[in-house]
């Protein structure tokens, strides 16, 4: 099958740092490479793949901008429009209007937000594209979206090693923004009585909030900061920690870091919100608390964390979250997108992998 993967202008493929979308687009280019298929990466130039890759920015723009999206993805959907192509796979909701310029090519568009109500409007302008959501707490959300299918993330679990005897930290990786709860995490682990290792950035939305409740509790005698780490210094960060902290306060579609720390072995302590009781098999891979109370209690020396099993929080997590998983959902969507064309649209027959 030919296929045209359409991804972000903003991080190049897979992420030097920040980047959940772009490093699961690179497991899956890879993955469907693997499989035989002619795949097109259409990314920024400071990209890294086998497959063939197509570039408007010869980097990535930083940070997120409208306008930038907008020519990256009417760039890369004219191109595709001149080649012969069986699927696009987009990443970005802008190439959903700009099918335009390949109207008789089957769209499957992966869902990678938080549901918004005026994307979900736009969505039921284009009933003829295939979407898939990344968890059912995601679809259920975008109740507008008739056909859609969920396929959770997956990563190569050999990238990711895991160890019986973990430091005595637990850790915190992600955005400093209010809804990742990076301030809680810091908060619950000085309540535990435990030191918290602390990795991310503010993004310039969050500035204010950074300001005033995340660089006072970076300077806390039990916190060490990280900063913003790349795949080299998070998976030993993984390995080594007592537990992953996510106490989100946002109904999140998917937390790809989750999955890189039961990957790792390490179990995940989060609140319950959004995909986080579908990823999450409590009292197996993590723990799900209901409280601030509760989750300090989990994490507390010699406490329900350190009971669980990392060996088997690596084993349930590769069955459940690899690459291959991942790749071999997303062909069968490829398969059904293009099966829901008929012969009288005029549309070019599916090309053997």
């Amino acid at each position: 099958m030919r296929i045209a993967m359409v991804s972000t202008p903003f991080v190049p493929v897979p992420p030097h740092h920040y980047g959940g979308t772009e490093l699961v687009v690179y497991e899956l280019v890879e993955g469907l490479l693997d499989r035989g298929h002619d795949v097109t990466l259409f990314a920024t130039g400071d990209s890294r793949t086998r497959a063939p890759l197509c570039s408007l920015y010869p980097t990535a723009q930083w940070p997120p901008g409208w306008f930038t999206d907008l020519n990256h993805t009417a760039w890369a959907m004219s191109e595709v429009a001149q080649a012969s192509y069986d699927v696009i796979h987009a990443h970005g909701a802008a190439a959903l209007a700009l099918r335009r310029f390949s109207p008789d090519t089957p769209l499957v568009y992966t869902l990678h937000h938080a549901q918004d109500p005026e994307l979900s409007a736009y969505y039921t302008q284009f009933p003829d594209v295939t979407y898939a959501a990344i968890s059912e707490d995601q679809r259920r959300r975008e109740a507008g979206v008739a056909r859609c299918t969920v396929i959770h993330h997956g990563l190569d679990p050999s990238r990711f090693r895991w160890t019986k005897r973990p430091a005595p930290f637990v850790c915190f990786v992600g955005r400093f923004a209010a809804e990742k709860g990076v301030h809680t995490a810091i908060d619950a682990a000085e309540r535990a009585g435990v030191p918290i290792r602390v990795a991310g950035e503010v993004h310039p939305r969050d500035r204010e909030f950074g300001r005033v409740e995340v660089d006072p509790r970076l300077g806390r005698p039990h916190v060490t900061y990280l900063g913003c780490i790349g795949p080299a210094q998070k998976m030993p960060l993984l390995r080594d920690a007592r537990a992953l902290l996510a106490p989100i306060e946002w109904n999140e579609p998917f937390g790809l870091t989750l999955i890189e720390a039961m990957l790792s072995g390490c179990p995940v302590v989060a609140f319950r919100r959004g995909s986080v009781p579908e990823l999450i098999e409590h009292g197996v891979t993590g723990l799900i608390a209901d409280s601030f109370e509760e989750l300090v209690g989990f994490i507390r020396p010699g406490g329900p964390v350190d009971r669980l099993d990392r060996q088997a929080i690596r084993a349930t997590a590769t069955a459940r979250f690899n690459h291959r998983r991942m790749t071999a959902d997303y062909e069968r969507l490829y398969h059904e997108a293009v099966a829901a064309v008929t012969p009288s649209d005029g549309r070019w027959p599916i090309t053997a992998a």
